[in-house]
């Protein structure tokens, strides 16, 4: 017994030296690895900035011609990098009054103005919410030595929101140019100066003055199987020719249809979605529909410090389609306003206005409209839209005074009514609901008024649908089995009684 359990321990012992080897040899390996391969950033600096999931500003080059040393593509991607870390870094720390990881991107002597003025701001109870949008770098010049460099960087696109004792007492966007010195220190660019030497401004030219006469007659399309679900992996390329030639043999001439910010993959878009999404165009085109875009669905943020990454998103969309034959506009977004109360209205109409002027930059040749659920909200940005998009689900009673309203607000621009309709359901849970009747009489009565007025109109939606998403309109049962019956065809592909006046009597 006694040999045994001496074997026992000598075996553990053997064990552990083992382990303890094996322990001692892996740190080795990985000290010498760590060594030969040099230390990552991140790891080594008190912030870690992940750019690309988190500042992604728009930067465009000037060609190479800068005096003193030649400049290589690998060193100009490092220098950008560490220069836009910079510029994160400084907004991060005037939005929390902190100073963590200004040591990291400034110099000695640039972190003395930052710091007082942090200082300053918490003793005043200021905050300063930015970002920069755009930037367009030119090198001037690169030491000999390798160890300077100056760039001057024009058109910076900065928006800014000043807080005092949390209350915004100034929002402005300004466009100007700044002299910048980085220095070479611990392998590394770190800001020296940075001088604002001018600030740009840019007014806005009033564009399409031939759509005062726009004629649209359209629908809001899912397909049946898929709602708000319409690119996943239930895309079906001969579903939507079969919908789409139903709707132009109804006498639609085009669709509205949705791109949702997380599902097509944010600042990073998925090009099996975008793939699809061009997919269901050509088949547009095919069938002769225009169609329009709602950019943003299912978004809801604004936050000033993701509007880099929102317009990496809109800008590969917008660039993809912008030539294509079925496009007919964009929409910014859908019932934008319904974010007023969570968000706060100024910051989301902060955030349309720059998104509407970005599009448009991006595409000229296309109108941009914002898909706002009333016709109260419709005036707010008038003048930075092409054409004034509302939805209508109110009393029929109203409509004809409500759009006389706005076309004697808006006289200037097209005004389209982008959704309206009326649910068919009455049931348990919706009793003194409306009948497939009441959705007929409904559809019927509103077509005479849009005729009457030739309102530009796309009605909500093809299909009555079987399962409704809870982000579409919450969990409670009154409020899901009332929106899956506003289709003109039920959920057994029977056509309603309103099918009757899909496109006008």
């Amino acid at each position: 017994m006694v040999k045994m359990n001496r074997n026992i321990l000598r075996s553990i012992l053997i064990i552990s030296y083992m382990i303890i080897i094996a322990v001692i040899i892996g740190g080795i390996s990985s000290l010498y690895s760590y060594l030969n391969t040099g230390a990552d950033r991140a790891s080594i600096l008190h912030t870690e900035i992940k750019k690309i999931d988190q500042y992604i500003p728009d930067v465009d080059w000037a060609p190479l011609y800068n005096e003193g040393r030649p400049m290589d593509q690998e060193t100009l991607e490092r220098i950008e990098n560490n220069y836009l870390d910079a510029w994160y870094v400084k907004q991060i720390a005037y939005k929390t009054n902190t100073t963590s990881g200004i040591e990291d991107y400034y110099t000695e002597n640039a972190r003395k103005n930052l710091y007082n003025t942090i200082a300053h701001n918490t003793e005043e109870g200021v905050v300063v919410e930015a970002t920069t949008l755009e930037h367009h770098p030119t090198l001037e010049f690169f030491s000999e030595d390798g160890q300077l460099v100056v760039i001057t960087d024009h058109g910076v696109v900065e928006y800014k929101r000043l807080y005092k004792d949390e209350v915004l007492i100034l929002e402005t966007t300004e466009t100007a140019t700044y002299k910048i010195v980085l220095l070479l220190e611990d392998g590394f660019w770190r800001i020296r100066h940075m001088v604002k030497e001018y600030q740009e401004v840019y007014t806005e030219k009033e564009r399409f003055d031939t759509l005062k006469d726009i004629s649209v007659k359209g629908i809001n399309y899912y397909p049946q199987a898929t709602p708000w679900d319409m690119f996943g992996d239930g895309f079906d390329p001969e579903i939507l020719s079969k919908d789409f030639q139903m709707i132009k043999d109804a006498g639609l001439e085009s669709i509205r249809i949705f791109v949702q910010y997380d599902d097509f993959g944010k600042a990073n878009v998925q090009e099996d979605k975008l793939q699809k999404l061009k997919q269901t165009l050509d088949l547009a085109e095919r069938h002769n529909l225009k169609v329009m875009v709602t950019l943003f669905d299912f978004y809801g943020d604004y936050a000033v410090l993701d509007w880099t990454l929102n317009r990496r998103h809109a800008a590969t969309i917008v660039s993809s389609l912008k030539e294509h034959p079925a496009l007919y506009a964009w929409d910014i977004k859908n019932e934008p306003n319904l974010d007023f109360e969570s968000r706060g209205e100024k910051q989301v109409n902060a955030w349309l206005q720059m998104m509407t002027s970005f599009v448009k930059n991006i595409d000229p040749d296309h109108p941009v409209t914002i898909g706002w659920s009333n016709a109260e909200s419709a005036i707010i940005l008038k003048d930075h839209v092409d054409v004034v998009s509302f939805h209508f689900y109110e009393d029929l009673d109203t409509l004809e005074d409500v759009y006389l309203y706005l076309k004697e607000e808006i006289p200037s621009k097209p005004i389209v009514l982008s959704e309206f309709g009326m649910s068919s359901y009455k049931g348990i849970w919706n009793p003194f609901g409306n009948s497939e009747n009441d959705q007929a009489t409904y559809h019927k009565e509103i077509q005479g008024i849009i005729a009457k007025h030739k309102i530009p109109s796309m009605s909500w939606t093809l299909y009555d649908f079987v399962e409704i998403p809870k982000e579409v309109v919450g969990r409670l049962p009154w409020q899901k089995n009332n929106q899956k019956q506003f289709g003109f065809i039920n959920k057994n592909g029977d056509e309603k009684a309103a099918f009757k006046y899909i496109s006008g009597e």
